[in-house]
């Protein structure tokens, strides 16, 4: 009989869509490939209940549960309830009906590798990209041999515990989805999700990409990303993908390849990613308009170059303003992004941020408010600096830096004044989305139907 593993997909977060977990898919593509002895089995916490995974332990006998964490909270300062209480409920569930050694990881996970192994009591874990790390550590255990050169691994020792650091990073990654997933998530969220690089290289002040991901940018084999989207769209006539690269466009050579791929194996998508406003030429536009590009989201985060350069971006608003022109140009849907009254926000970079938004035409803009604190960045320091949090703070429970320098009631009235389409986290719900898809009869984002000239 072969032995089992179970890979739980922990993440319940809707909002403002369900994402189908693609990192459980990798790993379970990979392990399949590398232990075909071994049978993997897959639970999806955005579909199934406690009771369901109780039963499925119960009649499976796991060997090995893989438990992936996508967020540790909403990253909302509106709505800060954290996570952290439901995967622990959900490991509770697992160390109750199985004896199977406990592994941790996930993207959430790799923002607080030591303290969440704590904390959830956790047999093993795997920090950053999972499946090498994995597959090795159960090959390790069965054979009963050392585990403890593996990249990225924690464990105990000595009562202490040990997170390896990592040298190596995989770049050659088939990905096949299941099929009830599929089905799912294209009937309530209307896209699939892939991946096509890992890492991030820029200096954002609070941004995690670079602790969980690494800085060093890893394109995966473009060859086998057109092979998955090939099988999406032949098999299940899937249409629409969202590239969840943290930013899309951070190899230009690479991106162009993609989309030259695109058109040459005669692909009949239209797809989806984050992009910065940097570095975008009016020939890759035109090309990634003829493979098939709809919805550009540009991580913007403010319209004034004070805080664009206190937030540690490469741009200005100039820079902005011209690729959001050139998007209107190929007929692109563009919305922006914002953290409104982050690290050195005043009154007079808000007000700039408002005047300069005026001159953005037929755009959304999403504006966040004050910006999570992650441990490991630089706005963490500034944050410990300017009393806002103490230094013994591990920052698991949500905690945002919101600059005491604007007067936050105003934002809203202040947006709309601009006649421009602002919404704010509270003003769509996911009910609103989801109606409104159904109205539409419509697939992949939705947004462009908010905008405003």
């Amino acid at each position: 009989m072969n032995k089992k593993v179970l890979l739980i997909s922990a993440n319940q977060l809707h909002d403002p869509y369900p994402i189908y977990p693609i990192g459980i898919s990798y790993l379970t593509t990979y392990l399949k490939k590398y232990l075909p002895q071994f049978k993997v089995l897959t639970f999806d916490m955005n579909r199934g209940t406690l009771e369901e995974l109780a039963g499925l332990l119960t009649a499976q006998q796991p060997d090995y549960v893989g438990v992936s964490m996508r967020n540790i909270d909403g990253a909302n300062s509106f709505d800060q309830k954290s996570f952290i209480p439901g995967y622990e409920k959900i490991v509770c569930v697992v160390k109750k009906h199985s004896k199977a050694p406990v592994i941790l990881g996930g993207a959430g996970f790799s923002i607080y590798p030591e303290i969440l192994f704590e904390r959830l009591g956790a047999d093993f874990a795997v920090k950053g990209e999972g499946e090498t790390a994995l597959t090795e550590l159960i090959t390790c255990l069965e054979n009963q041999t050392d585990y403890s050169h593996i990249e990225g691994l924690l464990y105990r020792k000595a009562e202490k515990i040990i997170l390896n650091s990592r040298r190596e990073f995989s770049t050659k990654l088939t990905v096949f989805y299941d099929t009830d997933l599929t089905d799912y998530y294209w009937e309530h969220s209307g896209m699939l999700n892939i991946q096509t690089k890992r890492g991030c290289y820029h200096k954002c002040i609070y941004c995690s990409y670079p602790l969980i991901e690494g800085e060093r940018v890893r394109t995966l084999d473009i060859d086998e990303i057109i092979d998955n989207i090939e099988r999406l769209w032949k098999e299940k006539n899937i249409n629409y993908i969202f590239f969840t690269d943290s930013l899309f466009n951070i190899n230009r050579e690479k991106t162009m390849e993609l989309a030259e791929a695109i058109i040459r194996r005669n692909l009949k998508v239209q797809w989806a990613a984050y992009f910065s406003p940097s570095y975008l030429l009016d020939e890759e536009l035109a090309l990634y308009k003829q493979s098939g590009l709809m919805h550009i989201e540009f991580g913007s985060e403010s319209f004034s170059d004070t805080q664009l350069e206190n937030y540690g971006k490469n741009f200005t608003f100039d820079t902005i303003l011209k690729t959001s022109e050139l998007a209107l140009k190929h007929n692109i849907f563009y919305a922006h992004f914002m953290i409104l009254g982050g690290y050195g926000e005043t009154e007079q970079t808000l007000d700039e941020t408002f005047t300069n938004s005026k001159l953005l035409r037929y755009t959304v803009i999403f504006p966040f408010v004050g910006m999570r604190i992650y441990p490991g960045t630089p706005l963490q320091k500034y944050a410990i600096r300017d009393g806002i949090i103490s230094s013994g703070d591990d920052l698991l429970e949500p905690r945002y830096y919101i600059s005491p320098h604007f007067d936050q009631t105003t934002l809203k009235e202040k947006a709309k004044q601009t006649g421009k389409a602002w919404i704010f986290p509270d003003d769509i719900s996911e009910v609103d989305i989801q109606a409104f898809k159904l109205k539409r009869k419509k697939k992949g984002l939705i947004w462009e139907y908010l905008r405003k000239p």
